[in-house]
C-alpha cells in the first residue's frame, strides 16, 4: 500500500517503513508527525485519487531528526564585464520515517523500531571517527540556607551588657633610655683666604705736545736755463 502526499509545496510517494527528507517541519526528535493532505491512495490495481484530496485518509511518520541540507552553490557572471560571483545555501530539511498509512475500510502499518541516531554520529561511525556527545546540564546547585535570626538576649545578659567594663591598670611607663650624645662635628674646613685687592693702575702719562712744523724751506734757485743749442741744417 502506497500513498501520495503534499507537503512543503511538494508531493511524496511514500509506503510504510520508507524514509522521506521534507521540508523543515516544528516538533521534536522522536515525535509522530501526521499528513492529512493525502492526493491518491493505491493498494494494488485499486488506486483511489482524491478530488483533490482522499476523504478520511491520513499519513503517520515519526520525527527523526532537523538538519540542514547538502549545500547548493549559486554561481552568477556576466560575461566581457568580469563580473563573477559565488554564493551558497544550505536549507532547513526534516528527516522522516513513515509508520502507517490510512485510508477508508484500508491501513497498513510498519512493524519496525525507529532508529533515531543522526546522520552526523553514522558519517562519524563510517569515517571511524570519535563521536562528540553534548554534556548533559549539570544540575543546579541547591541554594544554601539562610541563617535563622538570633534570638532576643535575656534581661540578665542585657544588665551585664550595660554595665561598664573594668580596664586594668596600666603598667608604670619605662623610663625613657638616654639617647646617644651626638656625635661631633668633623673640623670645619678652613676659611679660603681672601684674595689680594688687584693694584691700581698708574695714570698714564701726558702726552708730548706735538712739536711744530718746521718753516718750509726756501725753494732752490732754479738754475737758468742754458739756450738751446740751434738745430743744424
Amino acid at each position: 500500500m502506497y500513498a501520495v502526499i503534499e507537503t512543503g509545496g511538494k508531493q511524496y510517494r511514500v509506503k510504510p517503513g520508507d524514509l522521506i527528507v521534507v521540508e523543515k517541519l516544528a516538533g521534536d526528535v522522536g515525535a509522530t508527525v501526521a499528513f492529512e493532505r493525502v492526493l491518491m491512495l493505491g493498494d494494488g490495481a485499486d488506486v483511489t485519487v482524491g478530488a483533490p484530496l482522499v476523504a478520511s485518509a491520513k499519513v503517520e511518520a515519526t520525527l527523526i531528526e532537523t538538519r540542514k541540507g547538502d549545500k547548493v552553490k549559486i554561481f552568477k557572471k556576466i560575461r566581457r564585464q568580469g563580473y563573477r560571483r559565488t554564493g551558497g545555501h544550505r536549507q532547513w530539511e526534516s528527516v522522516l520515517r513513515v509508520t502507517a498509512i490510512a485510508g477508508g475500510k484500508r491501513s497498513e502499518t510498519w512493524d519496525g523500531t525507529v532508529d533515531l541516531t543522526p546522520r552526523a554520529v553514522l558519517n562519524a561511525r563510517a569515517r571511524g571517527e570519535a563521536i562528540v556527545v553534548a554534556a548533559e546540564a549539570a544540575p543546579a546547585k541547591a541554594a544554601k540556607p539562610k541563617p535563622a535570626p538570633k534570638a532576643a538576649p535575656a534581661p540578665a545578659e542585657e544588665a551585664k551588657a550595660a554595665a561598664p567594663k573594668t580596664t586594668r591598670a596600666k603598667a608604670p611607663a619605662k623610663a625613657a633610655t638616654p639617647e646617644p650624645a651626638a656625635k661631633a662635628e668633623p673640623n670645619a674646613k678652613a676659611a679660603p683666604k681672601a684674595k689680594a685687592e688687584p693694584k691700581a693702575k698708574a695714570e698714564p702719562k701726558a702726552k708730548a705736545a706735538p712739536k711744530t712744523a718746521a718753516a718750509p724751506k726756501a725753494a732752490k734757485a732754479t738754475a737758468a736755463k742754458k739756450p738751446a743749442k740751434p738745430k743744424e741744417r
